[in-house]
């Protein structure tokens, strides 16, 4: 059974070796302990206890930016992502955010697709955004409307 739960800066550890297993060129100690407070929220999902995935994600005004998300490699696949995404739909909602914005990496088809599917549209490219093993790669920046005044 799985479990959502808020996390704090004493999670750190636990998020980094997750995140480090899912991206190439993961956040680093530093950056991932300064979003915690704040603006900034974060939330885990727990299977039996153990954490198997999380989001960070940042309130400016009326909009949310998510800053990470990370579902450890042998959980990938099994609806976890959508589980968090949905979580952070429906925080957003609760706060009042106008739109949720999120920048992905062009080669990351899987996780594209899973914001497609939760209504998310592309809003722009930003090119040699994000560092890679041959160069740079562009980044796909996307975003969601969740209320509007018109």
């Amino acid at each position: 059974m799985t479990q959502l739960q808020d996390l704090n800066a004493s999670d750190v550890d636990s998020m980094m070796i997750i995140e480090q297993t899912c991206h190439s060129h993961p956040m680093s100690h530093k950056n991932m302990l300064s979003c915690f407070g704040g603006r900034y929220f974060s939330r885990g999902l727990y299977l039996e206890q153990a954490l198997i995935g999380f989001y960070m994600a940042e309130m400016a005004g009326p909009d949310f930016t998510l800053m990470d998300i990370c579902i450890s490699p042998e959980y990938q696949g099994k609806g976890y992502a959508k589980k968090l995404l949905e979580n952070l739909l429906d925080e957003a909602t609760k706060r009042s955010a106008e739109s949720i914005f999120l920048e992905v990496r062009v080669s990351n088809v899987a996780a594209i697709g899973l914001y497609e599917s939760l209504g998310f549209n592309e809003m722009g490219l930003r090119k040699d955004y994000y560092p890679t093993e041959q160069g740079r790669e562009d980044g796909k920046l996307m975003g969601l409307v969740l209320f509007s005044f018109s």
